[in-house]
């Protein structure tokens, strides 16, 4: 019977470590071609809600699923299931709110620490919610980071923020007053920002820096302004596919020059040494992260694995035992 995993359970599994090994390997899995993706598709209903949906499987592993969430002037809803790639079977089905913040996280955590500077130490961070702290928290696993310059548009919740993640870090973190100020001393600049215009501009960037683009994955949507783009050497994305769809920095930095995606690199290409790292420490270079559901279904295979173990979750009861159809039958 498939296990179904609450918010709550998926807490007391989940860890930033493993998902950051969970989502390296799964960029190797793309590399190798074990893992396949399809991007994301989006159903707008007018004036109400999307329904948004993704999904990759892994023939090494065995499993395969689906990321669908919801989102609406109500809030945001998001749920996995997983399948068993041999048989078909429905395997769990996994509230995902909380994993899609961790899963975000890892994915920088891993750009970081095959694209920044091995003395990279200072990181400005651009935007105060939920993904925020799940980037920090990748990061600073990868980098051994000496100070955090956090800047929100919300006076008070950028100095709550920053007590919040210097005691959960052991980090200090200033809050400061402008995002210029956050990014101008630092070597590597996070953004996870709801915002549709630039909150960095590339003559705030100094040699060297790395930058983990997040927040924006809507085509009309932009977090770097085009100053930033041109500054790049070195642009990286989850899935060119899907950033040609989505990623509205590249989009618009780009214009009419569509060849400027010839010389954009998918993260699998860097992990798997198919694409050279940083090749000086005078590079900028940006991760344009869209969220791909590789990295999903990475993270929540070894969360449906240790909760068997572990006994947690609740069976739920599907599809009693019938005869099923031949594979090939029209259904």
């Amino acid at each position: 019977m498939p296990l179904l995993l609450t918010e709550a359970d998926v807490r007391t599994i989940l860890t930033m470590p493993l998902a950051l090994n969970a989502v390296e390997e799964s960029f190797r899995g793309i590399a190798s071609g074990s893992v396949l993706v399809q991007p994301r598709r989006r159903l707008n209903i007018p004036g109400k809600s999307y329904l948004h949906y993704m999904a990759a499987g892994d023939s090494a592993s065995g499993y395969m699923g689906l990321k669908i969430y919801t989102s609406s002037r109500h809030g945001l809803r998001f749920l996995i299931p997983l399948f068993d790639v041999r048989s078909g079977d429905l395997l769990a089905l996994i509230e995902a709110d909380y994993l899609g913040q961790v899963r975000t996280g890892a994915a920088s955590g891993t750009a970081t620490k095959f694209l920044a500077r091995q003395d990279a130490h200072v990181v400005g961070m651009i935007g105060t919610g939920s993904q925020a702290r799940t980037q920090l928290e990748a990061v600073a696993l990868v980098r051994s980071i000496e100070k955090i310059m956090a800047y929100g548009r919300d006076t008070q919740r950028r100095e709550d923020f920053a007590k919040e993640i210097t005691a959960r870090l052991k980090i200090p973190v200033e809050a400061v007053g402008s995002a210029e100020s956050a990014v101008r001393e630092a070597d590597i600049v996070i953004t996870a920002t709801t915002s549709s215009e630039p909150v960095v501009k590339g003559a705030w960037l100094k040699a060297g820096t790395h930058v983990n683009a997040i927040g924006a994955n809507f085509p009309q949507k932009r977090e770097l302004d085009d100053g930033a783009i041109a500054l790049a050497e070195l642009i990286v994305v989850d899935s060119r596919e899907q950033a040609k769809m989505e990623a509205g920095d590249l989009i618009h930095g780009f214009g009419n020059d569509t060849s400027r995606w010839d010389r954009v690199h998918e993260l699998a290409e860097i992990v798997a040494s198919k694409v050279a790292e940083r090749t000086s420490a005078g590079q900028v270079t940006i991760f344009k992260s869209s969220g791909i559901a590789s990295e999903d279904i990475a993270v929540a295979v070894p969360i449906y694995q240790i909760a068997r173990q572990r006994q947690i979750g609740k069976e739920v009861e599907m599809w009693p035992a019938e005869p099923r159809p031949a594979l090939g039958r029209r259904t």
